[in-house]
């Protein structure tokens, strides 16, 4: 385990990136909003759209109907992931895959946080498509998130492969 003074550096490190991710997630929603009206569609090719779509829910839109109540569980939830995550990077700041992966889910996580507590809701305006199957809208948030569960999946096969 490296020594608390290297684990600072480090950790401000992967904050930084974080920070990146979550900067171009809310800049990209910035421009969504200020552009599409909720349900606007903009063919882009075609299998590819540009849509203004709100998820009350979580992923695929989990819970998108329930009552309101959801807002404020997974307002908590992304807080209580950031805290854990950043815990961890600053435990595990070294391993350079795994710290990647947690850096990725927190800039989504936090991205996503700040919808919920700003709107209620989450902005999504990527929207793909094929023979008529249209996967949920999402955004650059769940795009890190994703991304950082498939590194982590990824990182923990290949560690398990060495042991």
């Amino acid at each position: 385990m490296p020594s608390p003074s290297s684990a600072s550096p480090r950790l401000m490190r992967w904050l930084l990136i974080a920070a990146v991710i979550v900067a171009i997630d809310q800049f990209t929603k910035f421009l969504i909003v200020g552009a599409f009206q909720l349900g606007d569609v903009r063919h882009i090719t075609d299998f590819f759209d540009i849509v203004r779509a709100h998820n009350y829910g979580a992923a695929f839109s989990f819970l998108h109907g329930a009552s309101g109540w959801q807002r404020w569980f997974f307002l908590g939830l992304g807080i209580a992931a950031a805290i854990f995550i950043i815990w961890m990077l600053r435990r595990q700041g070294h391993q350079k895959a795994f710290a990647w992966a947690l850096t990725l889910i927190l800039g989504g996580a936090i991205g996503n946080v700040i919808d919920r507590a700003m709107y209620g809701y989450v902005v999504d305006f990527i929207q793909v498509h094929a023979a008529g199957w249209y996967f949920p809208a999402f955004n650059v948030a769940d795009s890190a998130i994703t991304l950082g569960a498939v590194l982590l999946v990824v990182d923990e096969l290949r560690r398990a492969r060495r042991s």
